[in-house]
């Protein structure tokens, strides 16, 4: 059986009382529409449609090019939103999958088992409902003494008595193609000039058919982003099922209500992930780590065996067995090769620390290409921006840079060279020379090691 999916995210979203269109308020990263998206994506191979309206620019660039984009104008409802979808879509797939964009917590295991009760089902609709006491604004599922659903209504339109009902509707459907197409334009007008999808339940019981539904024991899983409040708390339940995740997967989280853990990252078997720490976007973290405390990590890969202590890395590359921290900044291009050392206050940028290299604590390493073995002292800092270019630094394999050193790039320092305490390098240093002052200069040959 075909499957083809609709996802509305063309809602203006008033109540998050913001210039951003609500589908791309940010939950863990990543914008809401990108759960539905990710959803959806379990459960078909089709490219699923996506209809959008408010803010429709802004989306259609955070979309890209993962799914047809349909433009929903003016916005007259959640019924008219699906007919935009109609040129797309009819005659295509079996069933039409309808959901809301603004509900992350949705589980592919819940919409695969949607599908499952209405192919099951011999009528053309079949609806998602939850058990709460807490309303939040859904209809609700109205049944006849037989247990059938007989229609959908709307919080507003309810009486007091429809309104004490538990059963309430949260906005996911599943249609039988052919029927869904010439439903929808006998959807009734409302009182507030809008085309309601709800109605279709109407219609379908009209006609004589059977309403299928199923039920979701999860009621975090319905939450609905309506206001900042409810992004905060669809947060805490998808930061909770991560954090779960990592933890059966052996990962050791300290104190899992202070990690931060992002739906992309990955962590390996036997790391340690201490509070405070934030792992961020496509980071990958290998095995027997140590993170944190106090560690934000973002898009960055690191290798076996290391330990980042209250640190902050960005598009960084760390190789095995490497130490950072306390206070140690990786921003863009920074590579650390296997086995370095990174003391407190060091700032590594677009450059490159070969193996076993050890970096002392106060200095700045930028656009530089470091050799193996080399000792970076106490306060260096690689001079590389001249006002309008940034420049490279060089330093070959058993360097001893001195403590304060200034490499006023560009420059380079050979293999084995040394630097004195103080110096401002302001000339290429020949490989196993020792150069002091300021300028610095040679003042004589070392012996090769």
């Amino acid at each position: 059986m075909t499957i083809t999916t609709v996802i509305l995210a063309a809602g203006q979203g008033t109540r998050m009382n913001s210039k951003k269109p609500k589908v791309l308020h940010p939950l863990l990263g990543k914008p809401l529409i990108y759960y539905s998206l990710e959803a959806v994506r379990q459960v078909t191979d089709a490219c699923p449609v996506v209809i959008i309206g408010h803010g429709s620019e802004e989306v259609r660039k955070a979309i890209d090019d993962q799914a047809q984009l349909v433009l929903q104008r003016p916005q007259l409802g959640t019924g008219h939103a699906v007919m935009q979808a109609a040129p797309l879509l009819q005659g295509v797939s079996d069933l039409v999958l309808v959901l809301p964009a603004d509900m992350p917590l949705l589980s592919p295991d819940t919409l695969k088992r949607m599908v499952a009760e209405a192919s099951r089902n011999r009528g053309p609709v079949t609806i998602l409902s939850v058990i709460s006491d807490q309303a939040r604004g859904f209809g609700r599922v109205i049944r006849n003494p037989e247990g059938e659903v007989i229609a959908i209504v709307e919080e507003a339109q309810a009486t007091p008595d429809q309104l004490s009902i538990l059963e309430l509707n949260v906005g996911v459907y599943c249609f039988r193609n052919e029927w869904l197409w010439q439903a929808l334009p006998r959807i009734p007008i409302s009182q507030k000039g809008e085309y309601y999808l709800t109605d279709v339940v109407e219609i379908a019981v009209q006609d004589g058919l059977a309403v299928g539904s199923l039920t979701t024991q999860d009621v975090a899983e319905t939450i609905g982003i309506n206001n900042r409040a409810h992004l905060a708390e669809a947060t805490a339940v998808m930061r909770k099922r991560i954090n779960e995740y990592w933890m059966v997967s052996g990962v050791t989280l300290v104190d899992p209500e202070a990690t931060y853990i992002e739906p992309e990252v990955a962590i390996g078997k036997d790391t340690t992930v201490w509070p405070g720490t934030y792992l961020q976007g496509s980071t990958v973290v290998g095995e027997d780590c140590e993170i944190g405390p106090n560690a934000i990590v973002r898009d960055t890969q690191i290798g076996n065996g290391c330990k980042i202590f209250m640190s902050v890395l960005d598009q960084a590359l760390v190789e095995d067995q490497v130490d950072i921290g306390p206070f140690g900044h990786l921003r863009k291009g920074a590579h650390l090769c296997r086995g370095v050392h990174m003391g407190n206050f060091g700032e590594v940028k677009n450059s490159t620390l070969g193996p076993a290299t050890k970096m002392g604590h106060f200095s700045y390493i930028g656009d530089a290409t470091i050799g193996s073995e080399v000792n970076i002292g106490a306060g260096t800092i690689t001079c590389n921006f001249d006002g309008e270019r940034k420049n490279p630094t060089e330093i070959g394999d058993r360097v001893f840079i001195g403590s304060d050193t200034m490499l006023v790039a560009p420059v380079k320092l050979g293999e084995g060279s040394r630097t004195g305490a103080g110096a401002v390098v302001t000339k290429n240093v020949q490989p196993y020379t020792l150069a002091v002052g300021v300028p610095a200069r040679a003042i004589r040959k070392l012996e090769k090691k």
